[in-house]
């Protein structure tokens, strides 16, 4: 056992025993570490916003238009960005309760405006985009009789699989769809197409919840790494 000398290494490690105490019950050393966690996560995003987004985008701009109008008297483009700026500042009133209600403006005007910029850009990418992947792969339509042919031609694994995946994908789309229309009651063929969509979204939902599993398995493994590794020095 060689442990590290590395005081930054020691509060690390400290730290990740106090996070995985949580697995015997809630206690004091998670709550500390939780809310150290949470707050210096506050402090580094408030960090980057101000020098990624205020400093270059508001304070820059503000301090060369006043200094044109301090010294030639004369109004610039630079001074938009008051606007903004206000509209920001407004935004700190939900802190105090008597005029938190001023904030209002500020998020009607923001929601509206951010709705009105992104709506076609959501379009073209979580709806036609989505359409066009469902139906084309690499340029070419998923649903392709040349990829059947290959099957019967020499019956494989690979083009069974490159032929039924295609109409599959399709099928279980629209099969999903069908579940999620709620104008048509689902009885009927309708029902049933519906009842298969089910099937696909738990086939979604498992191979969701096992890739999730396995990411937090591997942090798992990567902190244990970290504990035995770098902090207690049992293995190299």
């Amino acid at each position: 056992m060689h442990l590290s000398t590395d005081i930054f290494i020691w509060i690390a490690a400290l730290l990740t025993l106090c996070i995985y105490s949580f697995l015997y019950k809630d206690n004091p050393f998670y709550k500390f570490a939780e809310h150290l966690l949470v707050g210096v996560s506050a402090g580094y995003l408030f960090v980057i916003y101000f020098w990624n987004n205020m400093w270059p985008n508001l304070l820059i701009p503000l301090r060369d238009g006043f200094g044109i109008l301090l010294t030639e008297g004369r109004f610039t483009g630079n001074l938009a960005a008051l606007v903004p700026g206000t509209l920001g500042l407004l935004l700190l009133t939900r802190l105090i309760p008597k005029i938190g209600w001023i904030s209002r403006w500020a998020f009607g005007f923001y929601f509206g405006a951010f709705q009105g910029i992104v709506i076609t850009g959501y379009m073209q990418a979580f709806i036609l985009a989505q359409v066009y992947g469902t139906f084309m792969k690499g340029g070419n339509p998923v649903f392709s009789l040349v990829l059947m042919g290959d099957f019967f031609t020499r019956p494989a694994w690979g083009p069974f699989v490159l032929a039924v995946s295609g109409p599959l994908m399709i099928a279980g789309v629209v099969c999903t769809l069908t579940y999620f229309f709620f104008s048509t009651e689902h009885r009927g063929f309708a029902g049933g197409v519906a009842k298969v969509g089910i099937v696909f979204l738990m086939i979604g939902f498992g191979a969701s919840f096992g890739y999730t599993v396995m990411a937090r398995v591997s942090l798992l493994i990567g902190r244990l790494q970290f504990l035995i590794r770098d902090w207690l020095g049992l293995i190299s």
